[in-house]
């Protein structure tokens, strides 16, 4: 990252290791699209940016290959994977399988939504406001994460917290692309969030469905 490439995102805190810290600051410039689709990444230029020795960032990238950040080639290092169309319709498709199940145990139990549903709807309705995309796909994926951790199958909630930096990362995307459909999205998760509270999952699942069902000029911004 040069000077002009670098984000808000890249500030440290106490006692954050080199790795982390890397992880970070690499991981945040590819969400905001500082770094391209495709561009291959210096290892030599992200450790003088970072302020670190080689090591740390090398680590760091492999951490983002684990989660589909980027790519590492031979004799070529990172390259920042190309989110496809594809890609985008299996990520909402197994979000669709995860969650619904989860609505239809919380209202077979009578559950209600998750104590921190109102707490994380208001905080992503002010992200939409301060149109701070980042922090929204992160919030909009801790409120759909509370909704399938609330049903108690620890091992669903691991499964589903393992689609997370490809599913903010889609989110940040999407939501950039087309930031008119904010109100609608909003609307949504208190509509969720109501079905849960009346304990009604047929209502529940209709609306993940339409929530999470595919917008066509958005999914014609990514390649096949």
């Amino acid at each position: 990252m040069s000077d002009q490439r670098k984000t808000s995102a890249g500030s440290t805190r106490p006692r954050q290791s080199a790795r982390e810290r890397a992880y970070e600051m690499i991981g945040a410039a590819i969400l905001v699209g500082t770094f391209a689709e495709g561009e291959f990444l210096d290892e030599a230029v992200l450790a003088r940016e970072v302020g670190t020795s080689r090591t740390p960032v090398r680590e760091a990238l492999h951490r983002l290959q684990a989660e589909r950040f980027v790519d590492l080639v031979p004799r070529r290092g990172a390259q920042v994977r190309v989110v496809t169309a594809t890609e985008m319709r299996e990520i909402y498709q197994a979000r669709f399988v995860i969650e619904s199940d989860a609505i239809a145990k919380i209202c077979d139990r009578r559950l209600g939504s998750p104590p921190d549903a109102e707490e994380l709807i208001e905080a992503m309705e002010a992200a939409g406001r301060n149109r701070d995309w980042n922090a929204l796909a992160q919030l909009d994926q801790r409120f759909h994460c509370s909704i399938v951790r609330h049903q108690g199958n620890a091992v669903l909630g691991e499964m589903y917290d393992s689609l997370r930096p490809r599913q903010v990362r889609l989110a940040v995307r999407t939501i950039g692309r087309g930031p008119e459909r904010l109100p609608i999205i909003e609307r949504e998760h208190r509509e969720l969030k109501a079905a849960l509270d009346a304990h009604d999952g047929p209502l529940g699942t209709a609306i993940l469905n339409v929530h999470l069902q595919e917008v066509p000029e958005l999914v014609q911004a990514f390649s096949e």
